[in-house]
């Protein structure tokens, strides 16, 4: 495949990906009218935001088959434009019932394009021989980021429905042009080793148990580190507030160390991980995070928690991509989808379960879990320090 193919490949890619997050974000900073709107309780919106999860996870695995069958390219265009168009559709709900039914789609459309866009950067990362997979993942970071930007500067002139709505204008235009560009782009095709393929025929191989075990196995990095992002979304600023004392100002900045420090880690990850290799990255960015976790959680100054969440999240920023392209290595789409749905599955039961031991002990000591979990995450890797990740077999397009 010519080198300039790959170029372009690499960029409309990392459109997707900051697409996904721009819209993603734009959704969340209008949660709060929405919730007003709906009459919602805590409880009742809490019930029905676990639409968006639910919807993800259910089809993530639906979706490496798909992808497999079709093509990731194909099904990275279909799931952006569901995305744009169900991102409209919560601010038309006016009960908490309705408002699940519909996240149900978004969340959909949200796992679909997770799992579509993933392979296809795997693809490209087998092709490639670099490891580039958290260039991918900076991007949907800086879309998130810029997402949120956007939806603060507007929620108090413009509506949720109007707001929304014109995500689904600027999604369904970017798709409508990078989405072309993909369709034209042959996917690349990797080698397949001789030992996966079939001695007689020379058809692919269906991964055995050990290769399946192996993909669970990353797909706990994932968990982990999934866990980690969820609870800090969602505990890390009552914490500075109810545990130190910091104005709600103070306390929205602690969620902020620790997206930028994310962002600016995985910038930096395709070096990283040059220099280090996948299994040092991961057990010293596990290492890294579960020490920043710890001040974090445990430190009596808001100044010194505030430090702990950026260290937290430079440790976790390389973890989840490094997670996904081993488990698409061994497994393609599927891998993909199984190390995803995992991961989607620790961030569904971070945020309940730092609710559950913040009422048994206290907020501090649940969040020190996540450090826990990536000490974890760390161990898993220095475990899996000597497993040879072979590509995984070719079925269809890709």
């Amino acid at each position: 495949m010519p080198g300039n193919a790959l170029g372009r490949l690499r960029t409309v890619l990392t459109v997707f990906f900051a697409l996904d997050g721009f819209i993603f974000a734009g959704w969340v900073v209008r949660i709060p009218a929405i919730k007003h709107q709906t009459g919602a309780s805590a409880s009742t919106l809490g019930l029905a935001l676990l639409g968006v999860s639910a919807g993800a996870v259910v089809t993530m695995m639906l979706t490496g088959h798909l992808c497999r069958r079709y093509g990731n390219h194909r099904v990275t265009v279909v799931c952006a434009v569901l995305l744009s168009l169900s991102v409209a559709l919560p601010p038309l709900t006016h009960s908490a019932p309705a408002l699940g039914l519909v996240l149900l789609v978004f969340g959909a459309a949200y796992g679909g394009i997770n799992v579509a866009f993933n392979s296809a950067a795997v693809d490209l990362v087998r092709t490639l021989q670099r490891p580039i997979m958290p260039s991918f993942h900076a991007a949907f970071s800086l879309g998130g980021m810029v997402g949120a930007g956007l939806g603060g500067l507007v929620a108090g002139h413009v509506s949720p429905t109007w707001h929304l709505f014109g995500l689904t204008v600027i999604g369904l235009l970017v798709t409508a042009v990078a989405g072309r560009q993909l369709l034209r782009i042959e996917p690349p095709v990797p080698p397949v080793p001789p030992e996966r393929t079939e001695p007689k025929t020379g058809t692919p191989r269906r991964p055995d148990r050990r290769t399946r075990g192996l993909v669970v196995v990353f797909g706990l990095i994932a968990l982990c580190t999934a866990y980690g992002e969820g609870a800090m979304a969602d505990w890390g600023a009552l914490h500075l507030q109810e545990d130190l004392g910091a104005s709600p100002g103070a306390a929205a900045v602690g969620y902020s160390c620790f997206a930028l420090t994310m962002t600016v880690g995985r910038l930096t990850g395709t070096t990283l991980l040059e220099r280090l290799g996948r299994t040092r990255t991961v057990v010293a960015g596990g290492t890294t995070a579960a020490a920043g976790m710890l001040l974090g959680s445990l430190a009596p100054s808001l100044w010194a928690a505030l430090l702990g969440f950026g260290i937290a999240g430079l440790g976790l920023a390389n973890l989840f991509p490094v997670a996904v392209e081993r488990a698409g290595t061994l497994a393609g789409p599927t891998g993909v989808a199984t190390a995803s749905t995992l991961g989607y599955g620790g961030m569904l039961l971070g945020p309940p379960a730092i609710g559950f031991m913040a009422d048994w002990f206290s907020l501090s000591t649940a969040l020190t879990s996540v450090a826990v979990l990536a000490a974890t995450a760390a161990a898993i890797g220095f475990g899996t320090r000597r497993v040879s990740v072979s590509p995984a077999p070719q079925r269809g397009r890709s």
